[in-house]
């Protein structure tokens, strides 16, 4: 099949099927050796020194008081989505809220992979408890409120540390959008959504932390922040291979409930704010 026309009304380039598949196996090539990378990469954070845990975290669940120990529930090992929802939210950030449609579904297969998911977030429990079912989800959700927790795994930071600029995030000082005066206009509209102001939306950052129980000893081995959340996000795996991608614009996607109700064209406070690496 051909077509006479170079490109599209969108300016796209069109070719033959001959063509296509040229690229396409030029293109798979490259895919093949991005997945042998990704392999690799993801045995150098298994083989991450792991860090004991002196501390004693406890946490508010729909159970009662719990440790950190009690929420993996007999597995021996289990990962912390640091959820984006401060004590003085009125609800969940929305693209934490993205995320957690993803990994909602499948919590329960690692459950039964020797891995617990939960929710972790600094707001009391009865806000998180109301906002999940609105949301209509049954992951595990744990309020650290009034725990170091956050802190110490660098998800959430005091006023003075951002008054100060010394807020550390994505191992580095300052580097974030959500640190810059004035904050980028999506940051501003994620917290309008979320029922707060920039500045204290931005005290509580996304990311992921991975532990391990081992002889009833607790170990930290990894964490993740920012783009490194990528792989995490259903959605962006999806449009990642749509043919126009993600096809960002301003604060681009909302809760899955908002849809119809506000503008869909309208990023993410950590992804559409700056290029991150």
């Amino acid at each position: 099949m051909t077509n006479n026309a170079t490109k599209s009304e969108s300016g796209h380039k069109i070719g033959s099927r001959e063509e296509w598949l040229a690229a396409r196996l030029a293109l798979l090539k490259e895919e093949k050796e991005l997945t042998r990378r990704s392999d690799e990469l993801a045995r150098r954070r298994q083989d991450l020194p792991w860090v004991r845990i002196a501390k004693d975290y406890r946490f508010e669940t729909d159970e009662g008081k719990a440790s950190l120990a009690d929420l993996f529930q007999g597995r021996s090992q289990l990962l912390v989505y640091h959820f984006m929802f401060g004590p003085d939210y009125q609800a969940g950030c929305p693209s934490c809220s993205s995320i957690a449609d993803g990994f909602n579904g499948f919590a329960v297969h690692l459950a039964n992979h020797d891995v617990m998911l939960w929710a972790v977030s600094r707001a009391p429990l009865a806000k998180l408890q109301a906002y999940q079912r609105r949301m209509a989800w049954t992951f595990p959700w744990a309020s650290s409120f009034g725990s170091d927790f956050n802190y110490d795994f660098n998800v959430a930071f005091t006023e003075k540390q951002q008054r100060e600029g010394t807020v550390e995030y994505n191992y580095q000082r300052a580097g974030h959008a959500m640190d810059g005066i004035p904050v980028p206009e999506p940051v501003a509209q994620f917290a309008a959504m979320c029922g707060t102001d920039a500045t204290t939306y931005a005290l509580d950052r996304p990311g992921l932390s991975a532990f391990v129980l081992e002889d009833g000893v607790l170990y930290h081995t990894y964490s993740t922040y920012v783009r490194g959340l990528d792989g995490l996000w259903g959605m962006y795996q999806w449009l990642d291979r749509a043919p126009k991608g993600r096809n960002e614009t301003g604060a681009w996607f909302h809760r899955h409930d908002e849809y119809g109700a506000v503008s869909q064209k309208s990023g993410s406070c950590c992804h559409a704010a700056e290029a991150h690496v």
